[in-house]
């Protein structure tokens, strides 16, 4: 049987995708094989892609952090009760395929009648989200969050779990994504027009609980900058790398832009106010409490299912249109989450 797939064989811009087609793969011992039918498209594939990612990959790789889709086969030992349900992963790469061979232990069951593109939002973005507000920033009901890019996946995915959390919240975004931010239960404001640091100071008079940072960069201080005292600092991003899809600038910009969080962080532990920055990596997380990721997920299935949230699918796209797909992410201003749609041949 054949099948698609994505492939980077070289660093570089959204020219650099090229599908493939060749044989499906067999699941090895222990494995599962899903046949995908979402793929979720995020802005740490286009990093990846660009060679510029701490998550290191060897070239040639197959891009994809997070995917839904149908168990078809199962490899010697591992489970055959499996085959034919939907699950959710997270492989980090290899996620732009048709077919895609998982250890068991990484898959988690979707509930019956879900939708796979609003399934496939949550297991990056809305984990992200709720590890970061519930494990790292232990929000509680009546605390105040600042959340940048509030209208993008991620953002949204905060944006939900914090009105259920009751918090009160304030968002960052583009003057044309307002509306959004404020339907969501957040007070929206215009980071291209305004000094976001001033205007949080404005609203609340002593600033905020936790700010959720996905820009990084220089974003980071002036978010501490909004923190009242015992406040936390969240930077789980580099939104501020690209610029229109590509890379902004050359390797000292890179190296400046990881390692200035890290002296923000360690200035921060010594200011007063006992004001923390406090770095995310789902990935790193998740390599150290599995089990964490794997409740967390599915809790956020529940929820999904019981209609308590409903995550935002910017566009739905071919696995063939990935190329687009990331071009679209990379000029920014997309409002929720793209979806690859792998339908097998």
């Amino acid at each position: 049987m054949k099948s698609l797939r994505v492939v980077v064989r070289h660093y570089g811009g959204p020219e650099v995708l090229e599908i493939v087609e060749e044989d499906a793969p067999h699941p090895a011992s222990g494995e599962l094989r899903v046949r995908t039918i979402a793929a979720g498209v995020s802005f740490a594939e286009l990093l990846m892609r660009e060679g510029i990612h701490p998550e290191k990959t060897i070239l040639p790789f197959t891009p994809g952090w997070d995917i839904v889709g149908i168990v078809d086969e199962a490899g010697e030992g591992a489970s055959h009760s499996m085959v034919g349900k939907m699950v959710a992963a997270l492989p980090v790469h290899g996620g732009y395929a048709q077919f895609i061979c998982l250890p068991e232990d990484e898959l988690t069951p979707v509930p019956t009648g879900v939708d796979p593109a609003e399934a496939v939002s949550l297991v990056l973005n809305y984990v992200t989200a709720y590890q970061m507000m519930h494990r790292l920033g232990h929000a509680s009901p009546g605390q105040r969050v600042l959340i940048h890019g509030a209208a993008g996946g991620v953002g949204t995915a905060l944006l939900q779990l914090g009105r259920l959390a009751g918090l009160e919240m304030y968002g960052t975004a583009s003057l044309a994504a307002h509306q959004i931010v404020s339907d969501l239960g957040a007070t929206p404001i215009d980071y291209e027009r305004a000094d976001f640091v001033k205007e949080i100071h404005r609203l609340t008079n002593d600033g905020v609980d936790v700010v959720f940072d996905g820009v990084g960069k220089a974003n980071v201080w002036r978010s501490f900058r909004t923190l009242r005292p015992g406040g936390r600092v969240i930077a789980y991003g580099f939104t501020s790398f690209l610029q229109k899809g590509q890379l902004a600038e050359g390797l000292r910009y890179r190296l400046r832009g990881i390692l200035r969080p890290a002296w923000y962080a360690v200035r921060a532990f010594v200011s007063p106010g006992r004001r923390r920055i406090l770095p995310y990596s789902i990935q790193y997380l998740k390599r150290w409490k599995l089990a964490w990721f794997r409740d967390d997920l599915g809790a956020l299935l529940e929820l999904l299912h019981d209609g308590k949230i409903k995550p935002m699918v910017a566009e739905r796209m071919p696995l063939t249109e990935a190329r687009r797909a990331q071009e679209l992410l990379g000029q920014g201003g997309v409002k929720g989450k793209l979806v690859l749609m792998a339908a097998s041949r």
